[in-house]
């Protein structure tokens, strides 16, 4: 795989309880913009979200917003964006982030954003997409998960290659030369592309 050319990013729609999260959301996003990758995420002006966003933006890179209907007033939409998609469902709303990226990373997050990256996740492990999935750290924010993950391993519900091909790190410049080397070779291919649908 080459640099990515659309990343998903999924990221709390709080700021959280530290200011370093939002200046690494900030940071990314700018680099992102330098590097000319457009960003995709859930479409909201709050939190993280809105803060990667706008350092996308501020640094004249493409955002992609896409968010349900009902989310379009609880998290505040973001009205300066490139381009804003309102779908019907969350599914939609997640399917349709897929369709439009070839590369997904998680911010610092909460449930929601479990829930997106580890859909991903598994739809990978079936086969279903080969492109790279990353967690960037922040104050050690991702440390349990990252130790629950070899615990799946260690108790025989996660593949050792599978769990591998999960990069975890607070590298940016790092993260980005792996996502340009990842070769998806992990995927096993057990369901085809054409179960991803709203």
């Amino acid at each position: 795989m080459t640099q990515p050319t659309s990343l998903c990013v999924y990221c709390g729609s709080s700021p959280g309880t530290h200011p370093d999260y939002a200046a690494q959301a900030r940071a990314f996003g700018a680099e992102m913009a330098r590097r000319g990758i457009a960003l995709v995420y859930g479409g909201g002006k709050v939190g993280l979200m809105g803060t990667v966003a706008d350092a996308v933006l501020a640094g004249g890179g493409k955002v992609i917003g896409v968010i349900p209907r009902q989310l379009v007033d609880l998290e505040v939409a973001h009205p300066g964006l490139s381009e804003l998609q309102v779908v019907d469902t969350m599914h939609q709303r997640k399917t349709r982030m897929y369709e439009l990226s070839d590369a997904f990373v998680a911010l610092p997050g909460g449930f929601g954003t479990m829930d997106e990256m580890f859909e991903m996740l598994t739809w990978a492990q079936l086969g279903l997409h080969r492109y790279p999935c990353a967690f960037l750290d922040v104050r050690g924010y991702y440390g349990g998960l990252r130790t629950m993950m070899d615990h799946m391993v260690g108790e025989g519900f996660v593949r050792p290659g599978q769990r591998d091909s999960v990069w975890f790190g607070d590298s940016m410049d790092t993260l980005f030369d792996w996502m340009a080397s990842y070769d998806g070779g992990h995927a096993s291919r057990v369901i085809g592309p054409s179960s991803i649908k709203a």
